[in-house]
């Protein structure tokens, strides 16, 4: 049974950072493409980034130059780096897996079939 659990989320002022972790196990992680999504309140749930099997990485124009994805297939863990956070970053993150899907370039929510509980981003002005 695949399991991702993050961790990381809290509370920060506007220009802070906060590093998201999601461990993940019950599969072959190395084969999966990985995606960080967000949703606040209100609002669809949106792609913030993307990393391939190889590690090709791929944002959300919003986030671009501020969050970095990695992964370390050794350990099973995607990372979200998030630097220069504003308040309309704040919402819930949740990491999703999938095998069959092509990880070339943001995704949508629909693609994924495995999903973390998601961890909560405020960031306040």
């Amino acid at each position: 049974q695949v399991q991702l659990v993050e961790s990381g989320g809290g509370s920060v002022q506007a220009g802070g950072s906060l590093r998201l972790s999601c461990a993940a196990s019950g599969y072959a992680f190395g084969n999966a493409c990985m995606g960080w999504f967000r949703q606040a309140p209100g609002k669809e749930r949106e792609g913030v980034a993307f990393i391939s099997r190889g590690g090709n990485p791929y944002y959300a124009d919003s986030v671009k130059g501020r969050f970095t994805i990695s992964r370390d297939n050794v350990k099973n863990m995607v990372y979200l780096q998030m630097n220069s956070l504003k308040p309309e970053d704040t919402a819930m993150y949740s990491c999703a897996a999938e095998y069959w899907v092509s990880c070339n370039g943001l995704r949508p929510a629909a693609d994924f079939r495995y999903w973390g509980q998601g961890t909560q981003v405020t960031v306040s002005s």
